[in-house]
């Protein structure tokens, strides 16, 4: 059967309000069209600003801007803006933590502040933001440098951030002085309290992103490998859970899912299907020899995915995204995104959303990355794909529609180019959407009529 991207994406809203039975199962990029200017915000329009397109009655603000001075004269707003998350500073005011996914050629790094820098070498880390109860911006700074290729993270229970490492480079590679490929808690209020750690017993991969069981501690987390073997999905079993800031540094036990059977989540193409897993012990999850998806997890073997990147806990569950797939990278099957949903009670694996390949390339919706939940129930998705770059929402009715369009060309002339969005995040009382724009380092805060 023939569906369109959008027609399936629709099809994952209704999955995340647990009406997997109402799943959209056809359609045609007319009735998709259709159902976008029935619902969401209404069309896009352009910005004479030409940096974010918004549907009428919405407006946004640029808080930060890489190159810009840091409010804290600790230097430039560093560049490559990605995970992000916003915290309840009281009194109407709102903080946010912002990941720099900062390789050894960055241009603009996260400044080397002292106490707060795990390698000096390393060009990433973290910035906290202080909005005051109007939105002004109070204060901007370093929470978090000496680290490298910070993508996503996520937030924990008692209001932290892990801000993640995607990379694997070893001290003596890259300009580094350290291993990398960490987790790193960072407390945006007051990042000298949590320093430059690393979480060493969640082990050293290229990690993604992570998501906190806020009733059992446990951690979930993300591995964004895009050759052979791919990456695996993760959970961290805290010596102890839910203990506050430091609670990680614990120690605690390493474990990766294996669906029995199932070598390549790619495989499965039947939105709904469900599957028994096994959680595996890590043999070495420092990887001091091998890396940890080239590693011997004994017979049956375990299961990998391509591009394991958003992971977030909804309801009872964790929900985790797979961008896409490639036979010809090495998958045994083609996509253009899965999202998949693990029900700790259970210890069951299903798979909400599949995306593509028989999509209309024109629509919205190549390789979900980031993704959070909206003030009505609904998703907003990050777009990483090719063309024009998108944040897009996907009601629980099932409707698909755009929420906003980066306008911002960073291409050559006669090539345009738009950076990918990354780090949505509602404020605390949902009025706000912050996104970032990757290139060339954007921070949005977004208002207007938001269903609640």
């Amino acid at each position: 059967m023939s569906v369109t991207r959008r027609s399936l994406l629709a099809a994952g809203a209704i999955a995340f309000s647990g009406a997997l039975g109402a799943l959209f199962a056809g359609g045609s990029p007319a009735s998709s069209r259709a159902a976008r200017a029935a619902g969401g915000y209404g069309p896009l329009l352009p910005d004479p600003r030409g940096l974010l397109d918004l549907p009428a009655g919405f407006t946004y603000r640029v808080l930060s801007r890489a190159g810009e001075p840091l409010r804290s004269g600790e230097g430039a707003v560093p560049a490559n803006c990605d995970g992000m998350a916003a915290f309840d500073a009281g009194g109407g005011r709102v903080r946010l933590v912002r990941n720099h996914e900062n390789r050894a050629t960055a241009a603009l790094r996260v400044p080397a502040v002292p106490g707060l820098t795990y390698d000096p070498g390393a060009l990433g880390g973290c910035t906290a933001l202080d909005l005051a109860p109007d939105g002004r911006v109070t204060g901007e700074r370093v929470a978090l440098a000496g680290t490298a290729v910070n993508c996503a993270g996520g937030r924990t229970p008692w209001n932290t951030w892990l801000s993640c490492e995607e990379t694997e480079d070893r001290a003596g590679t890259s300009g580094y002085d350290r291993d990398h490929g960490y987790v790193f808690e960072v407390d945006p209020a007051r990042p000298r309290r949590t320093g430059a750690v690393p979480l060493t017993a969640m082990g050293r991969f290229a990690h993604e992103a992570v998501a906190v069981d806020p009733y059992r501690g446990v951690v979930y987390e993300t591995e964004d490998a895009f050759v052979r073997p791919f990456g695996l999905f993760y959970r961290f079993l805290p010596d102890r859970p839910l203990g506050g800031t430091g609670s990680l540094r614990a120690g605690g036990a390493l474990e990766a899912l294996r669906v029995p059977g199932l070598a390549d989540l790619a495989a499965v193409d039947e939105p709904g299907a469900e599957f028994p897993v096994e959680w595996l012990p890590v043999p070495d999850p420092s990887a001091a020899a091998t890396p940890i998806r080239h590693q011997d997890f004994g017979p049956g073997g375990i299961t990998h995915a391509q591009k394991l990147e958003g992971c977030y806990w909804g309801g009872h569950g964790v929900h985790f995204v797979s961008s896409y797939a490639r036979r010809g990278e090495g998958a045994s099957a083609d996509h253009h995104g899965q999202v998949w949903f693990y029900d700790p009670r259970r210890a069951r694996l299903r798979l909400d959303v599949l995306f593509g390949p028989a999509a209309d390339v024109q629509l919205p919706g190549d390789s979900p990355d980031n993704i959070c939940l909206a003030p009505d129930g609904g998703l907003m998705v990050c777009e990483d794909g090719g063309g024009a770059q998108y944040v897009f929402g996907v009601t629980a009715g099932g409707e698909v529609y755009p929420v906003a369009r980066n306008a911002d060309d960073i291409g050559a002339p006669g090539a345009p180019e738009w950076g990918e969005f990354a780090g949505a995040t509602f404020s605390p009382d949902g009025r706000t959407l912050y996104v970032n724009a990757y290139a060339p380092g954007t921070t949005f805060a977004v208002t207007g009529p938001w269903r609640r």
